[in-house]
């Protein structure tokens, strides 16, 4: 396809905030590689861009290393470069008792949740330090779940902690490759994973709530400001959530 000005590669592009962001980087004017498991999201998802949109649908495991450096590769036929990476796949456990969680169910989310953004992080390194003009921009999605846990979540809570820690040796690390890490902590923006919510979540004291939700686009919109900014500024950590939703003071 030949070089573009601005390429951005969105993992977890299918539905949901990935799908959400993809569509509001095209309409900035990226081209966009959308990357999930199930092609025919990822499709679906492409073909809601605006019509003038560079767009490249690349079914992905981010589990998998040889997959993921297949995403990059193409991502870099493609268009030539890769300037911004969102690192969004994401899923959780069942919502169990600690002690009950297999090995299966704690393994494939550490799987998905941490090693699919270290080793999407790693080929894009490789990427954006060889290029010309050399750098680039990596955003992570953390999760309010980064500072605070929901009951029975330990898989998903010890990932988004983890992913901090990610963010912060890719941070130091990229610096000498002009390369900047962000991350972004959501707090129950709608999607099909928060519909559940509307019949309530289960609390800290055991109470069952519903919870207030934000539309999507708010993250979408904040990513897009994210990867924006000039390459002397970062968003080191932004935190965007619904108003009112029970995670400030006791709710």
């Amino acid at each position: 396809m030949g070089l573009v000005d601005k390429v951005a590669i969105v993992t977890g592009a299918g539905s949901g905030i990935g799908a959400a962001t993809a569509r509001a980087l095209a309409e900035d004017g990226y081209a966009v590689a959308l990357a999930g498991r199930r092609e025919a999201t990822l499709q679906e998802a492409a073909a809601a861009v605006p019509v003038d949109s560079r767009t490249l649908v690349v079914p992905t495991d981010v589990r998998d290393s040889a997959s993921v450096q297949a995403l990059f590769e193409a991502t870099l036929d493609a268009f030539g470069r890769l300037d911004v990476l969102f690192n969004n796949a994401g899923v959780g456990a069942p919502s169990l008792p600690l002690e009950d969680l297999t090995l299966e169910q704690w393994q494939t989310v550490v799987d998905i949740n941490l090693t699919g953004s270290f080793l999407c992080t790693q080929e894009a390194f490789r990427i954006m330090k060889n290029q010309r003009p050399r750098g680039g921009r990596i955003i992570n999605n953390g999760s309010i779940s980064a500072y605070v846990p929901r009951p029975n979540s330990a898989p998903y809570t010890a990932t988004k902690h983890a992913i901090t820690g990610l963010t912060r040796s890719t941070s130091l690390d990229g610096r000498k490759y002009d390369i900047a890490c962000s991350q972004i902590d959501i707090g129950n923006a709608q999607t099909d994973m928060t519909k559940r919510m509307a019949a309530g979540t289960l609390q800290a004291d055991g109470s069952v709530r519903v919870e207030p939700v934000m539309d999507v686009e708010n993250v979408a919109r904040a990513v897009v400001h994210m990867a924006s900014l000039p390459p002397d500024a970062n968003v080191q950590f932004m935190t965007i959530m619904a108003t009112k939703m029970p995670y400030i003071g006791r709710g």
